[in-house]
């Protein structure tokens, strides 16, 4: 062999060597089971005790609570309900106020009128069906007029403790985002939470996904600067700015 085409031989060895390496050290598209303990375990540090931020002092309430927020913000959901609960926080007194007397206390939320008329409906069903409580199963929760599986896995977890993962805008978009769980369909990503959160954070990861989406992983310009887990997340179009120090 000649030494030129020992120089080329060798000079190719290297490139393909070069990009074995490459492939090697370059990330996929999801988490690692390791990443996604060390993302927990981050949103845990800042926020310990995660809990919805819809205002509720009874199971009852937070069903109805969550029955309004479709579609509205928390912060109008609790304008409202400050006004209602101290008048009818009871399937038995919602009931009483009837649809047009629930009316003007959610007027100022999104389709009220519909909402209205499924809350009474709720009631009703829940004093003839469930003694006036709200049952604990999701079964019977999805019976409900104006509740689906988002809602049951919100009252379900919020309510009795329930490792539930009620996935709704914020977190589909955190869970695509990050490659904590990505999926096209809201079930499929409930699913892909379900079977890689890590069974001691999975009661809070509802609360700590939903607020990281509200507040940091924003929809239209995410707060990757201050984000606690920029140096794991996937999403390749972060935001620029000097990041905070890696917690943990």
């Amino acid at each position: 062999m000649t030494p030129v085409a020992t120089k080329k031989k060798a000079a190719t060895k290297r490139a393909t060597t070069k990009k074995v390496a490459t492939k090697r050290v370059r990330r996929t598209s999801r988490l690692s089971a390791a990443e996604v303990e060390t993302m927990f375990a981050r949103l845990k540090a800042l926020n310990p005790k995660p809990t919805t931020e819809l205002e509720f002092a009874t199971p009852y309430e937070l069903l109805v609570a969550v029955t309004l927020s479709a579609q509205a913000t928390d912060v109008g959901v609790n304008k409202a309900t400050r006004k209602l609960f101290p008048v009818a926080n009871t399937p038995q007194a919602i009931a009483k106020l009837g649809v047009e007397g629930l009316k003007p206390y959610i007027s100022t939320i999104g389709l009220y009128n519909t909402k209205a008329a499924n809350v009474v409906a709720m009631a009703q069903q829940l004093i003839e069906h469930h003694d006036g409580k709200v049952p604990r199963n999701r079964e019977a929760l999805e019976a409900l007029p104006g509740v689906g599986r988002k809602t049951a896995n919100v009252v379900l977890n919020t309510a009795f403790g329930e490792p539930t993962m009620a996935v709704d805008t914020h977190i589909f978009r955190v869970a695509n985002r990050t490659g904590l769980a990505p999926g096209k369909t809201v079930r499929a990503v409930e699913d892909g939470l379900l079977k890689v959160v890590p069974p001691e954070y999975l009661h809070d990861a509802h609360h700590w996904l939903i607020l990281h989406g509200r507040y940091v992983c924003k929809a239209r310009k995410p707060d990757c600067p201050h984000c606690a887990i920029r140096d794991i997340c996937r999403f390749p179009d972060k935001t620029p700015g000097e990041p905070d120090p890696v917690r943990g």
